[in-house]
């Protein structure tokens, strides 16, 4: 969209009411360099007075053409670049990558990678939560939540860095497998998480649930339904907040989910004070999948033998001269995936993360596309803050959990 200076008297009629074009109501940019955002996301405002009239959000700021320069690298290579995309859930962003790479070449993983993929996974999705719980409340004015959440963050990637070296920006997810083994400090460390963090998820309940300021902000606020929800694409806490019961990790299952127990939460009311709800008893969910898949974790290898697309283990190298190859050959060439497309989808933080990959038979991807829920959620913001205040609106984009990198990648 260009500059709200160089759009014409025809554009704007397209875009905000026939008020605005008569001078009555007052058009506002709000974004890109607004701290309520979540992001470089400019909204175009439409105002009577304080009153939201439209909101046409303008997206693309944090382009990097992630798609396009996956497809210029091998299929190894191409990995890293995922992890880029919704940066509150680069496990996830590797696992659903991972996925459809072993989907396409027909590729087996071993049971133990499995469970500790599903650990991490759980991990990330409580981390991402936490970010979203901590700066949504900032964004109400509740500085204390922003501070605990991001204390018990600290604890959930101080566990990535043991597994990966990385904090981040893992890529600890590999077609196949796993780049290796967790180390001894693992378990120990997941069960402090998971013996210290209910307690903390009954606070966050104690300071904000029934919170009066709370619940003025939010509850009634950013209504959508289900089938307005079904309309617009709108997948993860957002649609089941609105009564529709949809997980993939349930209704699609994998990695192994389908071995776990574990609970959808829904709301019916649509709201942001639903949202909250729904997210509150997911990260109490992550944490149940998390006692399970660690309490039963196979022993065994963490990636795949099949040495036609999985690099053979570092300790191989330096013994076996046809590791040496396998290994020298796959980072420099790669592998050729057989020719077809597949679309592998998993339930990430904010909805489905699904990715499309399609091949030519060579050493890289000839199309790569990824369904990001971000952007899909966010087509729903016009609709949920029509009519409302605009400090309102503030607490609608919150409940939206939107990563800009997961929009405009």
């Amino acid at each position: 969209m260009p500059d709200i200076q160089e759009i014409t008297v025809d554009d704007l009629k397209h875009l905000v009411s026939e008020r605005a074009i008569q001078g009555e109501t007052v058009l506002l940019n709000m974004g890109p360099q607004h701290p309520s955002t979540h992001g470089v996301l400019r909204l175009l405002l439409e105002l009577d007075g304080e009153m939201v009239v439209n909101c046409i959000p303008d997206i693309g700021f944090l382009h990097t053409g992630i798609e396009k320069n996956m497809e210029a690298k091998t299929y190894a290579k191409a990995e890293v670049m995922s992890d880029r995309l919704d940066y509150m859930n680069t496990v996830g962003n590797t696992l659903a990558y991972s996925l459809a790479v072993e989907k396409l070449v027909d590729l087996d993983v071993p049971v133990r990678a499995q469970a500790i993929r599903v650990i991490l996974a759980e991990l990330t999705r409580f981390q991402s939560h936490l970010v979203w719980l901590g700066t949504s409340a900032l964004d109400l004015a509740a500085m204390s939540m922003f501070l605990y959440c991001f204390r018990e963050r600290e604890y959930i990637l101080d566990v990535m860095e043991m597994c990966s070296g990385q904090r981040m920006m893992t890529t600890y997810i590999r077609p196949g497998g796993l780049w290796r083994d967790v180390p001894v400090e693992f378990e120990a460390a997941v069960r402090n998480i998971l013996k210290t963090f209910p307690r903390r998820v009954d606070e966050y309940e104690a300071l904000l649930t029934r919170n009066p300021l709370m619940l003025d902000r939010t509850y009634g606020i950013g209504k959508l339904t289900g089938e307005e929800c079904l309309n617009f694409g709108v997948t993860g806490p957002m649609l089941r907040a609105s009564g529709v019961k949809w997980d993939l990790r349930k209704d699609r299952p994998y990695s192994g989910y389908e071995q776990y127990d574990f609970d959808v939460p829904t709301r019916t009311e649509g709201d942001v004070y639903a949202r909250y709800l729904v997210r509150l008893e997911e990260m109490r969910q992550s944490l149940k999948i998390v006692q399970q898949a660690l309490d039963k974790l196979p022993m065994g290898p963490v990636r795949s033998n099949n040495h036609k697309y999985v690099p053979p283990p570092r300790s191989e190298i330096g013994v076996s001269m046809e590791a040496l190859i396998h290994h020298f050959k796959l980072w420099t060439e790669g592998f050729e995936a057989p020719k077809g497309a597949i679309y592998s989808a998993v339930e990430s933080p904010r909805g489905e993360l699904g990715v499309y990959i399609e091949s030519d038979g060579g050493p890289k991807p000839y199309r790569i596309h990824w369904r990001t829920p971000s952007f899909d959620n966010l087509q729903s913001l016009p609709l949920m803050s029509k009519g409302v205040l605009v400090a309102d609106l503030v607490a609608i984009i919150g409940s939206v959990d939107i990563v800009l990198g997961d929009v405009d990648r």
